[in-house]
């Protein structure tokens, strides 16, 4: 390159000169001890002149500017960091709704642990034990609810019979609806009896705290045993004790 070749060219003549110098330091040095003329003053200038002229050439190029590294793109997160950074982040409230739900399950339930809940009316959409010895349907609206509901709390579903085919019907319904798959509600929660009377006893015995029914009577004895209690009921404007709520349906309330 000619750039390279000018430069190999000025450092060998600045070689050359510095052999020559070399060469003239013994004469000069004898001749500022033998003879301190002016003359000889005036070499010893010429000679420091041409050592800084040889400096300057032969000292390496450090005062010379660098130029600035270039500057790098910043890196591009992987794909995996970037699915972590979005899983983290906040769940926005108007997806889904599930974080709208969750805050209104938590309100209503105020705290309590224990909920017992009657099927008929309130989960499936049989509302008499006789419907129910035929088949059982489960409210699609009512599924994630209760199992919001049970990862809140201890929830037991519990329902007044006539044989062991509605039994059947109803445990069936449930799984079908997926309502054991978390593990919050078992088959061992779902509870059957032949009696109004013995869905009375269930509650009391469990000690539950929230109780959901259909039945007036039911509500009105346990009012004064059950912390907080919802009467599903179409019925409005009725005076109900200052522990009992009431709603449509089991949805509306947690809504």
């Amino acid at each position: 390159m000619p750039g390279l070749a000018a430069e190999q060219d000025a450092v060998s003549l600045v070689r050359r000169v510095a052999r020559a110098l070399n060469r003239r330091v013994t004469d000069i040095v004898a001749l500022l001890f033998n003879h301190k003329s002016a003359g000889s003053l005036g070499a010893v200038a010429g000679f420091a002149i041409a050592v800084v002229f040889a400096w300057r050439f032969l000292r390496p190029s450090q005062g010379r500017p660098r130029r600035p590294a270039p500057k790098r793109p910043p890196a591009t997160p992987a794909a995996g960091a970037t699915d972590s950074v979005v899983s983290d982040a906040p769940e926005p409230v108007g997806d889904s709704g599930k974080l709208v739900t969750r805050q209104f399950v938590a309100k209503r339930l105020s705290g309590c642990r224990k909920v017992t809940c009657q099927l008929l009316g309130v989960v499936f959409e049989e509302k008499t034990p006789e419907e129910l010895q035929k088949h059982a349907t489960v409210r699609p609206s009512v599924v994630e609810l209760l199992l919001e509901i049970s990862r809140h709390c201890d929830l037991y579903l519990m329902e007044t019979v006539l044989d062991d085919k509605s039994e059947e019907n109803a445990l069936s319904a449930l799984e079908s609806a997926g309502l054991f798959r978390t593990g919050g509600l078992m088959k061992e929660k779902v509870l059957f009896c032949s009696t109004e009377v013995g869905r009375t006893s269930f509650v009391r015995q469990l000690e539950a705290d929230f109780h959901i029914d259909t039945s007036l009577d039911i509500v009105s004895q346990l009012s004064r045993f059950i912390r907080c209690q919802l009467f599903i009921s179409s019925m409005e404007g009725r005076q109900l004790a200052a522990n009992i709520f009431n709603s449509p349906t089991l949805e509306q309330f947690f809504s």
